[in-house]
Order: C-alpha cells, then structure tokens, then sequence
C-alpha cells in the first residue's frame, strides 16, 4: 500500500511541476498586396477575418482572397467583428468626420448602427444570434458607454456601476460580454452575463 502512495505522490509531484503544455504559435503576415498599413481586428470559426487597410474596411476569406468594403457615403472603413454567418460589424466615417456603426450582412447590405442620442457608436463584436456589443458616447470629448443591440434593433445601455467608461468588445452564444471599464482604482476587466 506505501508503494502504491508514494507512486501516486510522485506522479502527482511529476505532473504538478511540470504544468500545462504551452501552445506553440505560427505567425502569418495579413498585409492586403502593394498595401503598407493592414490590421486585422476579428476572426469566425471559418477563419474569415475582418479589418482593414488604409481607409477601408477588409474581409480576408478562407481562400486566401481579399474583399474591400465601404458603407455608402463613408471615407473611411473599419471592420471589428465577423460571425460565423458572415455578418460583420464595425464603424464608419462619413464625409463629416461622424463616426457610425455599421451591419454589413451577407447579401452585402448595409444597416447603420447609432445609439439612440450618441454623437458616435462603435460596434465591436457581433455573436452568431446577431446581437452586437459596442461603445458609444453622448459628448465627442465625453466618456464611453457600453451597449447591446438585439436582433430586433433595441439597445440595452450597459455600464458597470461605479465606472466613468466601459466599453463592450465581445459577446459569445449565450450572451456573456465581455469588455473593460475604467473607475477610481484604474482599468478592468468585466465578464457581464445575461439576467444580471
């Protein structure tokens, strides 16, 4: 029976010291061809990947191909989000320097997104049920607030209590965002989950 406990201990011991395996990673450049300024901001579970480049907004598809886009009226583009239907989200300027969010979905349509009284909104993430997280602000030199707009095109305004700004950057299929806030003691981090 010792034998058999020091076994399992040492094993224990062994396991305990070594801890988990570190993911090794590969890096590919994005850089749309003849371009110098790409970045990429969001990725689906088909590998799509939104962004953009110089003023445009960018969608890199599964076959290596790059798709540019712009909302109508729009001098400058930024993709933040893509779900795994194709539906991407992001911001817009149009040619009054106004910041709007946007809905491209897949039939290439555009929505604009604007919070109900904000100056600006920017969409950050879009889960696959469609509902999408972002921040917007009343005053263009005031505070972010964080926000939701369902799939019926209602806003839930949603800032931590306590905080001057909070900002929404993701929401998964349950409805968990997940976002920063900024109060008295410096930035956090904050998981909000559905029913409070």
């Amino acid at each position: 029976m010792k034998r058999v406990f020091y076994a399992c201990a040492a094993w224990v011991l062994l396991v305990g010291l070594t801890g988990p395996a570190k993911a090794q990673y590969t890096f590919t450049t994005i850089d749309v061809p003849g371009i110098y300024d790409t970045q990429a901001f969001g990725i689906n579970a088909a590998s799509q990947i939104v962004g953009q480049y110089l003023l445009h907004g960018l969608l890199l598809d599964v076959d290596g191909s790059y798709t540019t886009f712009d909302p109508p009226g729009a001098f400058r583009t930024w993709a933040f989000g893509i779900n795994d239907a194709g539906q991407i989200v992001g911001v817009y300027f149009d040619m009054d320097a106004t910041a709007h969010g946007f809905l491209l979905d897949v039939a290439g349509s555009y929505t604009t997104l604007d919070v109900p009284g904000a100056v600006l909104t920017w969409p950050l993430g879009i889960n696959d049920a469609g509902q999408i997280v972002g921040m917007y602000r009343n005053d263009p030199a005031g505070a972010n607030h964080a926000f939701v707009r369902d799939v019926d095109g209602s806003y839930t305004m949603l800032d931590v209590p306590g905080a001057y700004q909070t900002v929404a950057y993701g929401i998964d299929a349950s409805g968990q965002i997940v976002g920063v806030y900024v109060d008295a003691g410096g930035g956090h981090g904050f998981l909000a989950t559905p029913g409070g």
